[in-house]
Formats: structure tokens, sequence, C-alpha cells
């Protein structure tokens, strides 16, 4: 309805220049907005103010001419009712019941397809989402950039972009090295080797798996003695059973570096099991985990269309690539041993490394490798959504594109803050580290992905996130899921019901009977319906998931208040088509907010 009064006022504005009131050049920014009082109409706009330079005229007098170019459209009862000019020159327009009626008959024959556009015009989007380190089972964290980014990926779709969904695999450096290293201890352990775990180590449960796989499989054939291991390492600074409640070393702890310990028990790992067995304990890790990550988004509602591997940017030379352009451009340098980029020329705060000294390439020249690719893979935009931790990351990534030549304005990266799980009252404690974790898999086996999606997503993502257990799971209407799922299955319950008395629920064809739908409580529903297709647009151009929620918790307030002061099978029949045909748009919309959500809409609850 607002794109139907924007063209209504670009054929008024049309109408002005060909009677010569107004110069050539047609107006594009002026607004058409939603009243927010009923008594200012259904929508307002500022075209006259936003026009009158143009025309030569005060705003009030170009409202007037404006007015009488539009007053042909009050012949048309299925949109304008009336018309009036508000204040220094707002121009309120009142539209007529029909306008509304005819919605519902839109809703039933576009279906899935209502509120959708081609707004987009095809453009590639590229969203890169969650893309954790494959060194632990995703986590109550990573699940809210999960639900975030699939339902932003859905959104654009929706409105038209081709959207290619995408995890960025990082599958090299030393964490994984540090993951490798911990499975082969534990594998140790289990051979019968008396060790201490390192402080720096992966403690989880999840390690132990691996290990006893690789245990099972091969027995004692990487097996080597606990002296040889450790054997003249640095000191670990603390270990994981002499740390206090803060995890600071207790009094007479052992000093030393525990970074530098699992660094060189990574070394002797590589040295003692040689490349190719190093590379079996590594890869074991890698793709054990990393089949657990699939096998978690897939059950979340999460799919990609590809797992980019960190890995192929060094084995396609794309690394090299990317440091050659910022060294052919004159941006970057040697100093120390080191190579780096000079992004305090771009506003970055200080120059970064992008080669170390012992000529090991950096994560961040690996990342600006990525993004250099994938702007050459023909996106148009690029959408990066990052976990807050990585704010300041984002202006160095964007330095480095601009030093490639590239275009920055294409990346936006959208920063999410990491959930904070609440049950019973009291919050829980995460460290991935430490292995003490909820697990994406255990919340949503504890509230169900439905839940999980519809709560990850109730808030702007960089707003911080209390995540209530108890409430997700509760069926009352405090549950903003719950409550929204029930007014489609009540729906469902009103068309069974009438079957089962014989009544006719399968509505008529085109807007017969939809006059009679006049309650207030019926028209409330009719102008919610219609906000859909604005909801929509705007959450997907601003990446705004939570404008969807809290327009299905609106929508579903307004049914339920509409079911609590009518009946909808009645003896008369007329009537009761309209109520039906009512509902079941209502039922559509619901069911189609849902599914952009990832979140089922059931018939029965």
């Amino acid at each position: 309805m607002k794109n139907q009064i924007q063209d209504l006022i670009r054929q008024a504005l049309q109408g002005l220049i060909d009677q010569g009131l107004m110069p050539e050049g047609e107006p594009t920014n002026f607004s058409v907005e939603r009243s927010r009082d009923p008594s200012h109409g259904d929508f307002a706009s500022n075209a006259a103010l936003v026009c009158a330079k143009l025309a030569r005229c005060k705003p009030q007098e170009l409202a007037e001419k404006l007015v009488a170019e539009l007053g042909a459209e009050l012949g048309r009862p299925d949109l304008v009712e009336r018309i009036e000019i508000a204040g220094p020159g707002f121009i309120n327009f009142y539209l007529s019941h029909s306008a509304y009626h005819g919605l519902i008959p839109q809703i039933l024959q576009q279906g899935h397809g209502f509120g959708r556009s081609a707004l987009g015009a095809g453009k590639r989007v590229q969203v890169e989402f969650v893309s954790a380190n494959p060194t632990g089972p995703l986590h109550v964290g990573h699940g809210r950039g999960a639900a975030y980014g699939s339902v932003v990926a859905n959104l654009l779709e929706a409105v038209g972009y081709s959207v290619h969904r995408e995890y960025y695999v990082n599958d090299a450096g030393r964490q994984m090295d540090i993951l490798a290293a911990s499975v082969w201890l534990r594998y140790l352990e289990l051979c019968g080797e008396g060790l201490r775990f390192p402080a720096n180590g992966y403690k989880g449960d999840y390690v132990w798996d691996i290990a006893a796989t690789l245990h099972r499989e091969h027995a004692d054939a990487y097996r080597q003695s606990a002296e040889a291991v450790f054997a003249d390492l640095p000191e670990d600074a603390a270990y994981a059973d002499e740390l206090d409640g803060e995890g600071q070393p207790l009094p007479g702890a052992p000093a030393g570096d525990k970074e530098a310990h699992i660094d060189g028990l990574v070394n002797r790992a590589k040295q003692l099991l040689g490349d190719n067995r190093y590379r079996y304990v590594f890869e074991l890790g890698l793709n054990t985990i990393l089949d657990d990550i699939r096998d978690d988004l897939a059950l979340f509602g999460v799919e990609y269309q590809e797992w980019y591997s960190e890995r192929s940017l060094t084995e396609s030379g794309a690394v090299n690539k990317a440091i050659e352009r910022l060294r052919q451009a004159g941006h970057a340098y040697e100093q120390d041993g080191a190579l780096w980029f000079c992004s305090t020329a771009f506003g970055d705060e200080k120059d970064r490394v992008l080669v170390r000294d012992n000529g090991q390439t950096t994560y961040f020249a690996s990342d600006i490798a990525y993004h250099m690719d994938k702007l050459e893979r023909g996106f148009d935009r690029v959408i990066d959504i990052w976990g807050a931790d990585h704010h300041g990351y984002v202006p160095r990534v964007k330095a480095a594109l601009q030093a490639l030549g590239d275009d920055p304005g294409k990346l936006d990266v959208l920063l999410v803050q990491f959930a904070i799980l609440y049950k019973n009252g009291e919050r829980m404690q995460m460290s991935t580290r430490s292995g003490e974790f909820v697990t994406l898999r255990q919340l949503r086996k504890e509230v169900g992905r439905d839940a999980a999606r519809f709560f990850y997503v109730m808030r702007r993502c960089e707003q911080h996130l209390d995540f209530d257990l108890d409430l997700a799971t509760s069926q009352s209407s405090d549950n903003p899921v719950y409550y929204v799922q029930y007014a489609h299955a009540r729906i469902c319950a009103v068309l069974r019901q009438g079957a089962e008395k014989g009544l006719q629920v399968e509505p008529s064809a085109g807007t017969a009977n939809l006059e009679l739908l006049s309650e207030s409580h019926e028209l409330s529903l009719l102008k919610q319906l219609s906000r859909y297709p604005e909801v929509l647009e705007s959450a997907a151009l601003q990446q705004e998931p939570h404008q969807l929620t809290h327009y299905l918790r609106e929508l579903a307030n307004d049914f339920h208040t509409y079911y609590n002061a009518h009946a909808f099978l009645v003896a008369e029949d007329a009537l009761r088509d309209a109520r039906i045909k009512l509902i079941l748009a209502v039922r559509e919309v619901i069911r189609n907010g849902l599914n952009l959500l990832g979140v089922s809409a059931p018939e029965q609850m």
C-alpha cells in the first residue's frame, strides 16, 4: 500500500510538471510513512515540503496543488477515501475499507510469495557467518551468529537479492596445531603414558573422544614416551588443576610460559610423529569437529552454498598474490625480519604484520587474500557476520581492501554480541578452552530449534541478549515464539472444527463478502496484514531480523484479541466466509514470516 501511495504522488507531481506548474525533473526523495496517530490518516507524506523549492512556492501552496491533482483518486473507492493537508504542508491519506479488504484475495492468491519483491534486482550478495574455528563444538554464542546470519540471508533473498551463504573454515594456523597436539596428548594418556596436560591445551570431552578414535583404530602406533615428549620444553606457567577461581596460578605453581610450552609441544609432536602421522592426527581432529559443526548447523536449519577452506588460499597462491599486490602498490615494507602492511596510512591504529620473521604468513594475510577473493568472485556486496570481540579487526580489513585498489564500501561487517544464558534466574558460565560451555546442540535439545532461532534474533545484533531458558520452554503468552505459533495453530483448529461440524470452511473466490469485515478488531488485523511487505523490506535492507519477530508478535496479538472477541464459525454463510478468508490470510502471513525465521508453523499445539 505504501508503494501505491508513492506512485500516486509521483503521478500527481508529473501532472503538475505537464501543466507547467513545476519545472522538469521528477523529485524522488520525498517519503511516505504510516501515520502514528490514526486521526492523521493511514499514511502521511512530506512531498510538498521536499518539492516546494523546486516548485518555487510555499509547501502549503504546493500541497493544495497536489491534493487537487490527486482529487481524481477519490473516485477510486478501492484505495483512497479522503486526502487532507496538515501542519506546514504534510499530506495525509485516509484509505478506504475496501483497500484493506482487497489485501485478502491478494494474500491468498500469492501465498508464499506475498510480501516478497524484486527490490534487489538479482544483485549478488555473499553472507559469511559463523565461521567458528573447528577446534571444538559450536556453543551458544555461535548459535546467535548462526541464527542471525541465516535469517539475514533469507530476508535478502525474499526481497530479490541473489544470496551466497558461506562458512570460512579456519583449517590452518596455530589453534588447529594446538588442537592436534591436544588430541595426541590425550591419546598418549589412553596408551598409559602419565603426563600433565598443558594449561593451554583443549580440554573438552570431545578431545578425549577423538583421541579414543585414534587409539581404537591405531592402538600404540602413534605412541611416544612422555619423557620424550616433554624433554627440555619450556615450563608450563600453570596447570589446569593449579589455577584459582579466577584462572590465576596458585602460590607455588610452576613458573614459566604457557604459550611457549604449548608451542613447544606442537613442534615436538611434529618432530616425533613426522609429517605424515602428524598430518593424520591433525586431519582427524579437524574433520571430526568440522563434521560435527556441519551436522549441528544443518539440524539448526542452517545450510551453506560453500565451505571455504583457509588452507586453499595458501595452496592456490592467493595469499602470496595479495601480499605481492600490496608490495607493488607500495603499501608493504620490511622491518625486523618481518613484512608489514602500512595500515596506518588508511586509518588503522598501527601497522600489521603480513609475514613473520620465521617466514610464516599471518592470519591477517590470509584474511586479506580471502576478502580479495570474495570481490574477485564478482559479488556486488559482501556481508561478514562476526562476533563483537572482532570490532577492532574491521578497519584493518577495510584498509587492506582499499590498499589493494578494491572498494571497501562493498564490505559490510555486522557484529553480533554473544548470548548470555540464564536458567532458574542464574547466569550460566562458559569457557571454550576449558571445555566448560553449553553447546548449541545442548541448547537445541533443551529448548528446541524453533525457540532458539526465534529468541536469538529478537534483538538487534549489536545488543546483548539475555536468553532465558525457562521462558523459552514455557507454554504461555509470555513466550513470544509460542504465542506466535499458537496463533497459527488456533487458525488451523478453527478450520478443523468447522469441517467436523459440516460447515463450509472453503472460502469463496475474490472479494465476495469481504465488505462484512467492519468490526474494529477486523480492521486492526487488516491494517496489520498490510504492513507485512514493508516490514519485510525494512528488515532485509537494514539487516534487522528483530523487526520481523516484533511484527509477528503484534500480528499474533491482534489475532488472539480477535479470536477472544468474535466467533468465526457463525451460522450466517456470508459472514463466516468473510471471517474464514481473513484468518486464512493471517495464517499465511504468520507462516511466511516464521519460514523466513527458520521457525516451524505447527497446525496443532
